[in-house]
């Protein structure tokens, strides 16, 4: 039976709202009413990633329900949202010269709301004109006085393609193949640079995983151990089984969280990636005692319910670690049912937590926080939020959990170091540094050995990068160690 330890509550920010106007007064809807509750929608989504810090994938959902937006509609709102969010680099730079002033310049709403038009307009089939009136209409709403500006910017907008507009903005490919690059692929350069260098300087593959990362991701389930079948689960959800992992579907479309399948608990949403590098750590051999497993950084639980689900199968208890209560409520849910006890703790605490004793576990899994360059088809606008100066405090963490989770794993047991990020210092550095200042004795085990027979592209070990471009999964990063002693 699944338990929950925890200590006081913290207590959850509560969610801003989303109809406020960037200025504090007036709403979204204010003024007269958008005529479009798709491009109305859309916008809000817009407004909540870039003045709330939002996340789409959060917000997007509650915004569609609360428009009574469905099937076809609810599609258009979706991609505009998304495909306004990957292409806002760019999409910025074509605004401010057709506007003539620093995309900074120009106030919040109609700022938004021209990156609408101007993706309509350079991204999709809308007509020009129907893309310049309904983005006139919206800042007509949201910001009155802007309504002539706004006519006058997406009318220039609209005198040019896409093509003609990158030839004018973009670096010379030449000169900066870099700096074109992250124009023409929707990237910042520091994120193009840190991509391209995981991938041994390979420009070519670098542009190969751009360009897939701009893509709309499928839906992967991931099917439950001793709950479903992956085959069984596709026919019933009318999906596909996965290239790879045993466990996962992928879904054609839809709203997953709808599925029975997933509301009963025989399924959950998962990148397959993320099931591979999860059910890696439980395929590695294991010599003596196979019961105790720990997820060092559970929430939100996706991880933690399939090693869960594994865990009912093969006899073993795990233990899931969240620092943040509501994160570890969620935990909670998820390996509900199942042989799972869920501590709200630091991870870090391994010695001095009685439920994180030294040497007490057969199997960690640390599946650390990172700057998620890894997964930024799902999260677009995190490629605009990120920035370099993020690493540092990062990196620091993924090490003192990396050192925790070797002092919490036994002698002879296994650590699965796992990041959605294919940044070499949060990959190699980090895993690499950890072990050297553990003063332990670890030695890296090939993970390619625990990952599907044939499947390509795995590189030449002991770690593993999993890429969009390669394998249609996230960019997990897997690196297996076992402790000697």
């Amino acid at each position: 039976m699944t338990s929950f330890r925890g200590g006081s509550s913290s207590g959850a920010a509560k969610p801003r709202q989303h109809d406020r106007d960037a200025r504090g007064g007036r709403g979204p809807r204010a003024g007269r009413p958008a005529h479009d509750p798709s491009r109305m929608t859309a916008y809000q989504a817009l407004l909540a990633v870039h003045r709330d810090d939002a996340y789409a994938n959060l917000v997007l959902p509650g915004l569609l329900r609360e428009a009574g937006l469905f099937g076809r509609d609810a599609a258009f709102a979706t991609e505009l949202t998304y495909g306004t969010l990957r292409a806002r680099g760019t999409l910025d730079k074509i605004i401010a010269v057709a506007a003539d002033r620093d995309i900074s310049r120009i106030d919040p709403p109609a700022r938004d709301a021209l990156r609408l038009g101007a993706y309509q307009v350079l991204h999709t089939r809308v007509p020009s004109h129907a893309a310049v009136a309904s983005t006139v209409d919206l800042v007509h709403s949201v910001a009155p006085g802007a309504a002539g500006f706004a006519n006058a910017v997406m009318r220039r907008i609209a005198e040019r393609d896409l093509d003609t507009w990158l030839a004018q903005v973009a670096p010379s490919e030449q000169d900066d193949p870099v700096g074109h690059l992250a124009v023409v692929e929707n990237h910042p350069e520091w994120i193009v640079r840190a991509f391209r260098e995981a991938l041994g300087g390979d420009l070519a593959e670098t542009a190969q995983l751009l360009s897939a990362d701009n893509d709309r991701p499928e839906v992967h389930l991931c099917a439950r151990p001793g709950r479903a079948d992956a085959v069984e689960l596709a026919d019933a959800v009318g999906g596909q089984p996965g290239a790879f992992s045993p466990y996962a579907v992928y879904l054609g479309g839809g709203s997953p969280g709808e599925l029975v399948e997933i509301k009963t608990g025989r399924a959950h949403v998962q990148d397959e990636g993320s099931q591979l590098v999860a059910s890696a750590l439980i395929e590695a051999p294991l010599e003596g005692s196979d019961e105790r497993w720990l997820d060092l950084c559970a929430g939100p639980g996706g991880k933690a319910g399939l090693l869960a689900a594994l865990a009912a199968q093969r006899g073993a208890h795990l233990t899931a670690v969240e620092v943040t209560e509501h994160r570890a409520n969620m935990v909670a849910n998820a390996v509900r049912g199942l042989p799972a006890t869920v501590v709200c703790t630091d991870g870090r605490s391994v010695g001095s937590d009685r439920d994180l004793p030294e040497g007490g576990f057969d199997r960690v899994l640390v599946d650390a926080p990172c700057t998620g360059l890894g997964s930024l088809r799902r999260r677009p606008e995190s490629r605009w939020r990120r920035q370099p100066s993020d690493l540092p405090p990062l990196t620091k963490l993924q090490r003192e959990l990396i050192a925790a989770a070797l002092r919490a794993v036994r002698p002879g047991g296994l650590v699965a170091y796992v990041t959605c990020s294919p940044h070499l210092v949060e990959t190699q550095v980090s895993v690499t540094e950890a072990v050297r200042r553990s003063g332990m004795d670890v030695e890296f085990v090939d993970a390619r050995q625990s990952l599907p027979a044939g499947m390509p592209g795995l590189g030449d070990g002991p770690t593993v990068q999993l890429w969009p471009h390669r394998h249609g999964t996230d960019a997990m990063f897997l690196a297996l160690l076992r402790r000697k002693s």
